[in-house]
């Protein structure tokens, strides 16, 4: 998968540039929607990753691009739910989970690339 995080708030995936928070599944692209997980925000002073989002869990392993800083939350119940689905979680900050997605090359890739803090 040809994806680049050129820094704090830009990705370029596949040669489209977005400045938002996307998700990879199986060579398809779509905005993350944190609106289910906002609710939780006081709980962690950033809205955080939850499984109450529309994640990508159809492959065996789900990449998690936790931003410039590696600082994006990721609420328990995205773990619980890795575990009941046996799918192994990868946690990396983005321009890590870039390279990561690089190597593992073809379309059963599952990510949520987070592109701010």
């Amino acid at each position: 998968m040809d994806v680049e995080y050129s820094g704090f708030g830009t990705i370029v995936i596949e040669g489209r540039r977005f400045d938002h928070d996307m998700i990879v599944e199986r060579g398809e692209l779509r905005p993350r929607k944190k609106g289910p997980s906002k609710m939780r925000r006081s709980e962690y002073g950033h809205t955080p990753l939850t499984a109450a989002e529309d994640l990508p869990w159809s492959s065996r392993t789900l990449v998690i691009g936790t931003g410039y800083s590696g600082s994006l939350p990721i609420a328990d119940d995205v773990w619980a739910e890795a575990r009941a689905r046996d799918v192994e979680l990868v946690t990396l900050p983005t321009s890590e989970a870039c390279a990561f997605l690089r190597s593992l090359g073809g379309d059963e890739v599952a990510a949520v690339l987070h592109v701010t803090c």
